[in-house]
C-alpha cells in the first residue's frame, strides 16, 4: 500500500514505514503529523485518484528531527570589472517516518 500526498507544496511517495526529508515543517521532534491532502492510494492494486484529493484519506508521520543540507556555494563574476561574489546556502529538512495510511 502506498499513496501519493502533497506535503509542503511538494509530492512524495510514500509507504508505511519509509522514511524522507521534507522542507522544515514548525512541528516538534517526536511529536504526530497528520497530512490530509492525499491525492492517490494504492490498495492491493486497487487505485484511487482524488479530484483533486482523496475525500477522508490522511497520512500520520512522526517527526524525527531537524537537519540542515549540505552547502551550496553560489560564485557570480564579471570578468575586467573587478567584481566577485560568493554566497552560501544551507536549506533546513524535516526528517519524518511515516506511520500509517488510511483511506
Amino acid at each position: 500500500m502506498y499513496a501519493i500526498v502533497e506535503i509542503a507544496g511538494q509530492q512524495f511517495k510514500v509507504e508505511k514505514g519509509s522514511k524522507l526529508f521534507v522542507n522544515r515543517l514548525d512541528k516538534e521532534e517526536g511529536s504526530e503529523v497528520k497530512f490530509e491532502n492525499v491525492l492517490l492510494v494504492d490498495n492491493d492494486d486497487k487505485i484511487t485518484v482524488g479530484t483533486p484529493k482523496v475525500e477522508k484519506a490522511n497520512v500520520s508521520a512522526k517527526v524525527l528531527q531537524h537537519v540542515s543540507g549540505d552547502t551550496v556555494l553560489v560564485f557570480k563574476k564579471k570578468r575586467r570589472k573587478g567584481y566577485q561574489t560568493l554566497n552560501g546556502h544551507r536549506q533546513k529538512y524535516t526528517e519524518i517516518e511515516i506511520q500509517d495510511i488510511n483511506a
